[in-house]
């Protein structure tokens, strides 16, 4: 039996132990649904992997059951935190399944689709507008759209195309924006025009943090934008002008707005107001000292003191039932996912394709990480999720998109 193989049972272990400990604490009112909607995602996940395995869509055979790894604990922490959900993000599980299968057949035209990169450019700043134009406040964020019953997340889709048009732009203009053509102090720039995509780029990161009040979103688009750039380029002049202007952009913000204000404020000294507006932080860095480091146990913490616990402080929850032992395993499978990640990137042999891998497996990485730093107060908290795990369709579908574009990369050149 394929060792993959070995992992998706294993993941899916976890699953059905996880859901069985919670019928336990249902007795004895057992709900099978969540045993069947299980059932039909492990189906489908071992039908998509056989799949995998004949190599004829990717090349990559580790990537998928990573990926479930990450559903399934985040199904069994919904069932535990909040049971009206569990049912749905299977749904969505097996929706993002479909659509990454779909996205693997489309493969073959991903090359002709990035020859478009100014059609992409456009498009990537009208879906980063959207929210800001026609969003509506969730969550303290102005980063929702509401299309009658279904809430969709633009910035979730946003940071695929945001990818593609890098990956397109930065490795049509290479040469020019590697060479100099202007010398400013010590900064090494070409012409003005080579670089006002990325100016532009950076400037709507700036605006979802200022309107949106989307500090996740605007800091991971801004590290995408500037990573990939530095990745292109290897210019240290990007960097340090990057840097000038989010350095700039939060200092006004901070100084204009009384949102930007508190969100700093919380971070610096969460115990100037533990029972206000620093209570999920509070709570939150409460729950990891008392899992310490083995946890209270799966279902026998009290992770619900946390507002709105399934979504962006799901971590939290890992960390007091499951303890550092849980949260390590989760922040090894991101490392994991990262390093095959970069590895289709290096076995890429067109800039286009190396840039591309390296945008998405850059865009998982940062993305756990900048949530897993805001609840532990590493940084000051944000409102993206966590990916796979976290509660949220778009948020599902978007990883499985990306998570299929990259498997799409892997048949460009084998990987082990």
């Amino acid at each position: 039996m394929s060792k993959t193989f070995v992992l998706l049972l294993i993941d899916f272990g976890i699953l059905f132990l996880g859901l069985g400990e919670l019928s336990l604490r249902q007795y004895p009112n057992y709900d099978l649904t969540p045993y069947m909607w299980g059932g039909i995602a492990a189906a489908g996940a071992f039908i998509v992997q056989i799949i995998i395995l004949k190599g004829k869509l990717c090349k990559d055979k580790w990537l998928f059951p990573i990926v479930m790894f990450f559903s399934c604990i985040g199904i069994i922490m919904l069932g535990r935190l909040k049971p009206i959900l569990c049912v749905p993000q299977i749904r969505w599980l097996l929706i993002g399944m479909a659509v990454m299968v779909l996205v693997l057949m489309l493969a073959k035209y991903f090359e002709e689709i990035l020859q478009y990169q100014y059609i992409l450019g456009v498009v990537t700043l009208f879906v980063l507008c959207l929210s800001l134009l026609f969003g509506t406040e969730i969550g303290g964020s102005k980063n929702w759209l509401i299309l009658g019953p279904i809430q969709v997340q633009p910035s979730e889709f946003g940071k695929i195309l945001l990818v593609l048009f890098l990956s397109s732009y930065l490795s049509d203009h290479r040469q020019m924006l590697t060479e100099v053509k202007k010398r400013f102090l010590f900064l090494d720039l070409p012409p003005l025009r080579f670089i006002a995509p990325l100016l532009c780029i950076w400037g709507i990161a700036i605006l979802m943090f200022v309107i949106q009040r989307d500090l996740g979103s605007a800091l991971l688009f801004f590290c995408m934008a500037v990573g990939m750039t530095y990745m292109a380029t290897g210019s240290k002049s990007y960097v340090f002008i990057a840097l000038c202007f989010f350095g700039v952009g939060a200092l006004l913000s901070y100084a204009l707005f009384s949102h930007v204000q508190v969100r700093f404020n919380i971070w610096l000294d969460p115990w100037a107001d533990p029972t206000g507006q620093a209570y999920q932080v509070v709570q939150s860095l409460f729950a990891f000292g008392a899992g310490g480091v083995w946890g209270t146990g799966f279902a026998h913490g009290q992770p619900l003191l946390i507002p709105e616990v399934h979504t962006d402080f799901i971590f939290s929850a890992i960390g007091e039932e499951m303890g550092f032992l849980g949260c390590s395993a989760i922040m090894l499978g991101y490392m994991l996912f990262f390093y095959r990640g970069v590895k289709i990137a290096l076995n890429c042999q067109k800039d286009l394709y190396m840039l591309s891998a390296a945008g998405f497996a850059v865009a998982f990485f940062l993305q756990a990480f900048i949530i897993i730093a805001g609840v532990t107060k590493f940084l000051p908290l944000t409102g993206i999720t966590l990916p796979f795990i976290s509660y949220g369709g778009s948020s599902m579908v978007s990883g499985f998109i990306m998570v299929g574009l990259l498997l799409a990369l892997s048949n460009k050149e084998k990987v082990a």
